[in-house]
C-alpha cells in the first residue's frame, strides 16, 4: 500500500514539472499567457500604455485615503503584481491618490492657549497664517486664544489657512477710560459698522478674503478681540468674506 502511494505521489510530481517546464512555456510563447509589467511609480498614462502593448488594460482606482504629498497621478499600487502570469485583455488595476483632499471640521480653537492652538492646527494640517495679538484686562485670557478667523465646525480641507488673535494682558492704569468690543462675527459689514458705533468705537480698516465655505459680506475676523477692553479711539479692524 505505502509503495503504491509513493508512485502516485512520484507520478503527480512528475505531471507538475512537464507542466511548469513544457506546457506553460509553450502556452505562454503561442499569446494564451500574458506576463504582467511592473508599472509602479509611472505615471499612470505611462503605465496604462506599457499595459496596453502587453496586451493588457489598466483601469484606475484611488487609494482609500488623501496622501499628503503624494502626486494624483502616480501609481502606488497595481493588482495582479508585477511578473504574474494572466489571460490577455485581463484588467489590471492601478492605485493613484485620491484626487481631493479630504473635509474635516475645522477645530474649535477658542479658549485654547497659544501652543495648544498651534498644535491642534499642526495635527489638522491648519496653516495658522496671521497670528495677531490683542490687549485683555483679565489675566486667565493672557495667551488664549480670543477669535478664530474660520468658526469651528465650519468643514474644510487639508491645508486651510485660518488665523487667531490671542490676548495680551496688561493692567490698566486707575482712571483709564475703556469700552468693550462688541462680538461682531457672523454679522454682515453694516450691521458690524452699526454695532462697533453703538460701542462707541471706529470702525477702521476692513479687509476681503476669499471662502468657498462661508457668506460673502460675512464678517470673519475682528480686532480687537470679542470683550477685548479697549481705548475708545483705537480703530476696529474687519476680515469680510469675499465671493470671488
Amino acid at each position: 500500500m505505502k509503495k503504491k502511494v509513493g508512485i502516485i505521489v512520484l507520478l503527480l510530481i512528475g505531471v507538475i514539472v512537464i507542466l511548469d517546464k513544457l506546457v506553460m512555456p509553450l502556452y505562454i510563447s503561442q499569446g494564451n499567457v500574458k506576463v504582467v509589467p511592473d508599472v509602479l511609480n509611472m505615471r499612470y498614462e505611462e503605465a496604462a500604455k506599457t499595459l496596453s502593448r502587453a496586451g493588457l488594460k489598466a483601469i484606475k482606482s484611488y487609494h482609500v485615503k488623501y496622501l499628503s504629498g503624494v502626486d494624483s497621478n502616480i501609481v502606488l499600487s497595481q493588482m495582479p503584481e508585477a511578473g504574474m502570469e494572466v489571460k490577455p485583455d485581463r484588467n489590471v488595476y492601478l492605485v493613484v491618490n485620491k484626487r481631493e483632499k479630504p473635509s474635516f471640521p475645522m477645530p474649535d480653537l477658542l479658549g485654547r492657549p497659544e501652543m495648544d492652538a498651534r498644535e491642534t492646527a499642526a495635527r489638522m494640517n491648519v496653516t495658522l497664517q496671521n497670528v495677531q495679538t490683542t490687549t485683555v484686562t483679565k489675566p486667565e485670557d493672557n495667551g488664549r486664544v480670543l477669535s478664530q478667523s474660520i468658526p469651528a465646525q465650519t468643514m474644510v480641507k487639508s491645508g486651510t489657512s485660518v488665523s487667531i488673535i490671542v490676548g495680551r494682558y496688561e493692567a490698566m492704569p486707575a482712571g483709564t477710560k475703556k469700552v468693550t468690543m462688541p462680538d461682531v462675527l457672523g454679522m454682515s459689514l453694516d450691521q458690524a459698522r452699526q454695532a462697533v458705533g453703538d460701542a462707541g468705537l471706529k470702525l477702521g480698516k476692513v479687509t476681503t478674503e476669499y471662502s468657498a465655505n462661508l457668506v460673502p459680506n460675512t464678517v470673519i475676523s475682528q480686532k480687537p478681540a470679542v470683550n477685548a477692553y479697549v481705548s475708545p479711539d483705537q480703530p476696529v479692524e474687519l476680515t469680510v468674506v469675499k465671493s470671488e
